[in-house]
């Protein structure tokens, strides 16, 4: 059998579940609403401590890549776990199809977890932008391979104009490429091929050291050992996105440790 593009079919879906979102409520319904939501809490400044890696871990039931990881999947169990761990900073998983994520996660995630949280899912129209912060998100997980230079830069604007931070994911030098002409403080290194699913740690390697060093860099897939966080430690790494390690741990808490070395 052929391999699937997994990313072509994560995108078909998500445009299909964004019509269906602007049917239920319209953009400028949306936009409206946003006047009553808190104050976003700080994503960028919490996650870019000198001399330290920063941790953003993940809540996730599943991927494509390994379907369901945690079977027992209690939100409020896996935030309270995250905030006594002491982890700076949430990612939640909102992609329903591919991930059996649920928008309503952020919120709730955020009702036990002090920190800011970042709103994971393939954001390709600026109306999911409003939505994120409609739904309680701090910052947003943009990926250069799905989005031309224009609507990155539209992205952005509409991100800053609502006090949303933003994660630009490369996973290649051409993308790299382009998220470097345009200000972006915050790149997220992706070691997964969204394409293949294949990941390879030397993507971090190959990239990194192209990235000027006034830039957040956030690592993410693949990071499983403490051996892992002290190369990226070494490397210069600000900090690292890691979900499946700690989601198929029986004590979370204790997995954190082990893998942060805290």
């Amino acid at each position: 059998m052929a391999k699937a593009d997994m990313l072509k079919e994560i995108v078909a879906k998500k445009k299909e579940r964004i019509i269906l979102a602007k049917q239920q409520l319209s953009q400028e319904d949306l936009i409206a609403k946003l006047a009553a939501c808190p104050a976003t809490r700080p994503f960028k400044e919490t996650i870019s401590k000198p001399r330290q890696i920063s941790l953003i871990a993940e809540i996730k039931k599943a991927s494509p890549s390994r379907g369901v990881i945690r079977e027992n999947f209690n939100l409020p169990e896996i935030a309270l776990s995250y905030q006594e761990a002491g982890v700076q900073a949430l990612s939640v998983l909102t992609e329903e199809d591919f991930f059996q994520g649920n928008p309503a996660f952020i919120n709730e995630a955020k009702a036990i977890f002090s920190g800011p949280v970042l709103r994971k899912d393939f954001i390709l129209d600026s109306y999911q932008v409003y939505e994120s912060r409609f739904l309680g998100a701090d910052a947003i997980l943009l990926i250069a391979d799905l989005l031309v230079k224009e609507k990155l830069v539209e992205f952005m604007r509409i991100a800053d104009a609502l006090s949303l931070d933003y994660l630009v994911e490369v996973h290649d030098e051409k993308e790299l490429k382009k998220v470097l002409g345009l200000k972006v403080p915050l790149i997220g290194i992706n070691n997964r091929n969204l394409h293949t699913l294949e990941v390879d740690f030397k993507t971090t390697e190959k990239l990194f050291t192209l990235i000027p060093r006034d830039k957040i860099v956030v690592v993410e897939s693949g990071i499983k050992s403490s051996q892992d966080i002290l190369f990226l430690k070494i490397l210069g790494v600000s900090g690292v996105l890691v979900g499946t390690a700690f989601m198929e741990s029986t004590d979370i808490k204790n997995k954190v440790n082990e893998v942060m070395g805290w």
